[in-house]
């Protein structure tokens, strides 16, 4: 048999490109795996129409579909609260979208020689990456001309001072006072979160101008539980006037959401608790028990609120609230003083007949006047015939309320912490805010929040300046 026999050099080529394509199968390598580079940086582009169709101001408008063009594949959501098109069509128009493109379809007819607007909000988002298309505006005229005025203003909520971006503002042209609760409007537009608002290309008219919280859809004031707001005068977009700013407000609280159908049974044992931290009382509030359950007795006999002498206080006031779970103690309390409070065992019988497991005693001190911090305000441009009131809060809670009589108002004893302040310009001298009355066309009192915010140190005179 003969032997074959094979060149070194060829031999040692076969062996090198061998080794070459065992270490590119280990490592991935190779002229088949090139492709795309992978990552990069997150897209945080908005959509761009590329195209509309009919195209956007279009003139003598006469069709019934609307194609919207973008440069990537969109989709629209939550159209039943951020689309609008104005004048209002009696049935909505649809809309839906498919790949890059978003057909409107008209299903109602239009009117003559009209301006129109396609108010999308919010709603058109790329799919990828859900960048928003914010507050896109498609308009056309079935006339020869595009309506070119406009309105701004804003909407303030009446009781707080804030905002409320939920909110729509309504026209209505040519309409009685009673519009608002029987139609939906003739234009309408979104507050923004700053409570500002714009109306573009609108024609030379009068209009009247009103603000809602519209939960029901339906564009109509139709609750006094709904936010609510109206212009005292009606508004010509011919004058060129200033904005239009508007305070909302509920003319009655929203009633609580029912709850479980099975009425409530009372537990088996009688429990309370104080408002009291850490057994210590504050000067500026009254003592305060809370029932686990509604007590359907109350033996005053066995009840006694006294110094450490077992001295009855004079003067001590009991109070029940209408749950008939919390009783309240009102005492001109002295500062750095001990207190006892004697329980009977009887002295409470719950709806079901129990009592307090056995007598208790509750002893307390009160705070010392060092514990507060004293506090001088002096208020510059303060308008004393509106009857103002000064209101310290923290977070959404009243603190204090105190009637202005001057440009200064002092207090030894204020709790420290740190406080929102906001003025309330109480018309009827009541203490509180109170809402306004459509049917009377009376606004609701007005709140001013203040920019500044007055933190309290115990045992310092806090004092500020303040210009409105």
């Amino acid at each position: 048999m003969r032997m074959m026999s094979i060149p070194v050099r060829r031999l040692g080529s076969c062996l090198i490109a061998g080794i070459a394509l065992w270490f590119l199968s280990l490592t991935g390598g190779g002229c088949a795996q090139i492709g795309a580079p992978t990552g990069g940086p997150r897209d945080s582009l908005a959509p761009v129409l590329q195209k509309a169709s009919p195209e956007m101001g279009k003139l003598n408008f006469s069709g019934n579909r609307i194609t919207l063009t973008f440069d990537e594949y969109v989709e629209v959501a939550d159209l039943q609260q951020q689309f609008l098109m104005s004048p209002t069509p009696k049935t909505n128009p649809t809309v839906s979208g498919n790949l890059r493109t978003i057909s409107i379809k008209l299903r109602d007819s239009l009117l003559p020689n009209t301006t129109y607007t396609l108010q999308f909000g919010n709603a058109i988002k790329d799919i990828n990456e859900g960048n928003i298309l914010t507050d896109f505006t498609y308009v056309f005229s079935t006339g020869d001309y595009i309506d070119s005025l406009s309105l701004n203003g804003s909407v303030k909520m009446a009781e707080t001072g804030g905002t409320d971006s939920t909110l729509m503002v309504l026209l209505y042209r040519d309409a009685p006072d009673s519009a608002v609760q029987t139609r939906k409007p003739d234009y309408s537009t979104r507050v923004k979160g700053d409570g500002s608002f714009r109306f573009k290309n609108l024609p030379g008219a009068e209009f009247k101008v009103y603000a809602l919280k519209d939960a029901d859809g339906g564009r109509t004031y139709n609750s006094k539980t709904e936010i609510f707001a109206f212009a005292d005068e009606t508004v010509d977009t011919r004058s060129g006037k200033g904005s239009v700013n508007l305070l909302a407000y509920a003319a009655e609280k929203a009633p609580a959401k029912p709850g479980s159908s099975l009425k409530a049974q009372p537990e088996k044992k009688l429990r309370y608790s104080s408002n009291q931290a850490n057994r210590l009382q504050d000067l500026l509030t009254d003592l305060r028990l809370d029932f686990n359950n509604p007590l359907q007795n109350i033996d005053s006999t066995q009840i006694i609120l006294a110094d450490t002498n077992y001295n009855r206080l004079p003067g001590t006031l009991l109070t029940v609230d209408s749950t008939r779970k919390k009783i309240t103690f009102t005492v001109n309390w002295s500062p750095d003083r001990d207190y006892v409070l004697l329980l009977g065992s009887g002295a409470f019988t719950d709806s079901a007949g129990n009592q307090l497991p056995k007598a208790d005693t509750m002893k307390f001190k009160t705070r010392r006047v060092e514990d507060y911090g004293r506090v001088a305000l002096r208020f510059s441009n303060l308008d004393l015939e509106k009857k103002p009131v000064i209101q310290f809060l923290i977070g959404d809670e009243i603190k204090l309320s105190a009637p202005l009589t001057s440009n200064q108002w002092t207090n030894s004893r204020f709790l420290p912490g740190e406080y929102d302040m906001r003025i309330l310009y109480d018309r009827n001298g009541n203490g509180r805010w109170d809402p306004g009355d459509y049917s009377q066309r009376l606004q609701p009192e007005t709140v001013v929040t203040l920019s500044q915010k007055l933190a309290i140190r115990a045992d310092w005179d806090n004092e500020r300046d303040i210009s409105l």
